[in-house]
C-alpha cells in the first residue's frame, strides 16, 4: 500500500516536471517580452525581467502594424474556419452517408493526398489565384487557404455521419426533407463536437499560417497577417527581440483563449473519431 503511494506521488512529481519543461518555452517567451534587447541578450534562460519593460507590447501593437495584421488575421481565420467546415461536412457527409460509383475510388484518393507536403502546392496556388486575378489581395489568400482536401476532417465527418441511424435520415425524407434541407437541418446539428474539433484546429492552423499569406501578399505588406508581420521585427543589421516575443505573446494569446473555451467540446470530437 505504502509502496503504492509512493509510486504515486514520484508519478506525480514526474509528470509535474515534465509539465513544467513542455510549458517552459512559452513562459520563457511571455517573461522575455516584458525585458529590453539588451537583458534578453545577456539573461540566458533565466526568465524573470529586472524592470517590466510594457512598452514593448505597445511598440508591437502601433509601431510593427500588430493592429492592422490582427484585424487582416481575424477576417482570414474566420473565413476559412468557416469555408472549411462547410466544405468538409459536405464532402464527409456524401462520402459517409451516400452509395454512388467510384465512393471507394474518391475515398483513396482523398486519403492519398494526406501524403502531398503543403509546401509542394504552393506554386499551383500561386499560379491559380494569380489567374483568377485574385493575388494580392485577402480574399485570394482566403480561397487559397481554404483549398485543398482536408483530409483529417473530411474522415471525421465522414465516419461520424456512417454512425448516424437511417432512421433518423428516413424520418426527414417523409416530412418533405430534401437532401440539403436533411443534411443542414438534421445532421449537420448532430456534428457538433466534430465541428467544433475542426474549428478549433483549423482556427490553431490558420491563425499561424504563414507561407500561403507571405507568397500572396508579397507586394501588399498591409494585408500581411500577425505571423507573416513578425518580420517587421527583423531589420538588415538588428534585431527587436523583445518586441518580437511581444508579438508572438500578442499572436498567441487569442489561439489560447480559443482552446480554453472550447476544449470540452475538442475533447469529446477527437474522443468520437477515436471510437470510429
Amino acid at each position: 500500500m505504502i509502496s503504492s503511494k509512493k509510486a504515486r506521488i514520484f508519478l506525480h512529481v514526474f509528470l509535474s516536471v515534465l509539465g513544467l519543461i513542455w510549458i517552459y518555452p512559452f513562459i520563457w517567451m511571455v517573461l522575455s517580452s516584458l525585458k529590453t534587447n539588451r537583458e534578453f541578450l545577456t539573461s540566458g534562460i533565466q526568465p524573470l525581467p529586472e524592470d517590466p519593460q510594457w512598452e514593448n507590447y505597445l511598440r508591437a501593437w502601433d509601431s510593427a502594424n500588430f493592429s492592422d495584421y490582427f484585424l487582416n488575421t481575424v477576417i482570414f481565420t474566420v473565413s476559412v474556419v468557416f469555408i472549411v467546415i462547410v466544405l468538409c461536412a459536405l464532402t464527409g457527409y456524401a462520402l459517409g452517408r451516400v452509395q454512388f460509383p467510384g465512393q471507394k475510388t474518391i475515398m483513396f484518393i482523398v486519403v492519398a493526398i494526406m501524403f502531398i507536403p503543403k509546401g509542394y502546392t504552393v506554386i499551383p496556388l500561386f499560379q491559380i489565384i494569380s489567374d483568377l486575378g485574385l493575388s494580392n489581395s485577402l480574399f485570394g489568400v482566403i480561397v487559397a487557404e481554404s483549398s485543398g482536401a482536408h483530409v483529417l476532417f473530411i474522415l471525421m465527418f465522414a465516419s461520424f455521419f456512417a454512425r448516424i441511424p437511417n432512421e433518423i435520415e428516413e424520418a426527414a425524407e417523409m416530412d418533405g426533407a430534401g437532401f440539403l434541407r436533411t443534411f443542414f437541418n438534421v445532421m449537420l446539428p448532430l456534428s457538433a463536437p466534430i465541428i467544433a474539433t475542426t474549428a478549433i484546429m483549423q482556427f490553431i492552423w490558420t491563425w499561424s499560417s504563414f507561407l500561403l499569406p507571405l507568397v500572396l501578399t508579397a507586394s501588399k505588406p498591409e494585408l500581411r497577417t500577425l505571423a507573416v508581420g513578425m518580420q517587421n521585427f527583423v531589420g538588415t543589421y538588428t534585431a527587436d527581440y523583445v518586441g518580437m516575443t511581444a508579438g508572438a505573446t500578442i499572436s498567441l494569446l487569442p489561439v489560447m483563449l480559443v482552446f480554453i473555451f472550447m476544449q470540452r467540446y475538442f475533447m469529446e470530437g477527437v474522443a468520437g473519431a477515436v471510437k470510429s
